[in-house]
């Protein structure tokens, strides 16, 4: 949805969006503020994670000695929640299938909705201000195991519903990473959370950012891609663009 077509809309959301809520709590004394970010936004391949990279930074740029302290909590997906794939399987299941699912190699990092809404409350709790809390997430699952396993949940065997493989869509990464390449990480008193070490910003930067911007809406969409690269140096989106097309199958069905 924000890949083509709305990349100068994503930014507003994501970028002008934070920046608005978040100066508005610094002007009104709040005392924390915690953004809930995302694994997308480490190298990020599609403009949803450069953008969630780039309220990150916004937040750090916006960090003062004094005031609201932001603090940025990032993981993956949550079972159940909204968005999520696993209503997305029952709904086709329920159908008869086929169940979708892009590639047969593609996986990604789950937890509940109690468990993230603990850690995120923790890590606003600990947060010193500036700080990018990372979660540990586990071991990360293969969708089509999860997509098996659903199926048997539902009392059917492996040859009653199909699960077919639509490919990767645009800037979609066959996994996701918790921490970029040049980033490491400092525990915490809780086993669970972990501080990166990342790339910040100043409120310069966040000034000329906005600017920037606010003129994205005008521009040609490749251009604001490309130009994009200069504000998220670890975007890589045409490369990793590339790469998934090259490993994505043709549509298949296995039972």
């Amino acid at each position: 949805m924000m890949e083509n077509r709305n990349v100068a809309e994503s930014l507003s959301n994501n970028v002008l969006g934070t920046f608005t809520v978040a100066s508005a709590c610094k002007a009104a004394g709040v005392n924390k503020f915690v953004l809930v970010s995302t694994d997308k936004a480490v190298n990020p391949t599609n403009v949803m994670g450069a953008s969630k990279r780039l309220a990150e930074m916004v937040c750090q740029g916006l960090q003062a000695e004094t005031g609201t302290r932001f603090v940025v909590v990032r993981f993956g997906n949550v079972l159940g929640s909204s968005g999520s794939v696993i209503p997305k399987f029952k709904e086709q299941i329920a159908l008869g299938g086929p169940v979708t699912v892009t590639h047969p190699e593609i996986t990604r990092y789950f937890m509940s909705i109690p468990e993230a809404c603990q850690l995120v409350m923790q890590a606003g709790l600990m947060g010193k201000g500036g700080e990018i809390f990372v979660l540990d997430m586990g071991d990360p699952i293969k969708i089509v195991d999860l997509a098996r396993a659903m199926i048997r949940l539902s009392g059917l065997g492996d040859d009653e519903v199909d699960i077919v493989f639509s490919g990767l869509r645009p800037g979609e990464k066959l996994y996701e990473e918790l921490l970029a390449d040049d980033e490491l990480t400092l525990p915490t008193p809780h086993d669970k959370l972990r501080i990166a070490v990342a790339r910040s910003a100043d409120e310069a930067w966040v000034v000329a950012l906005l600017k920037w911007v606010d003129k994205s809406s005008s521009m040609d969409e490749a251009v604001v891609k490309q130009e994009l690269k200069m504000w998220v140096e670890e975007y890589a989106g045409d490369i990793h663009a590339s790469l998934s097309s090259a490993l994505t199958p043709g549509s298949s069905t296995i039972h």
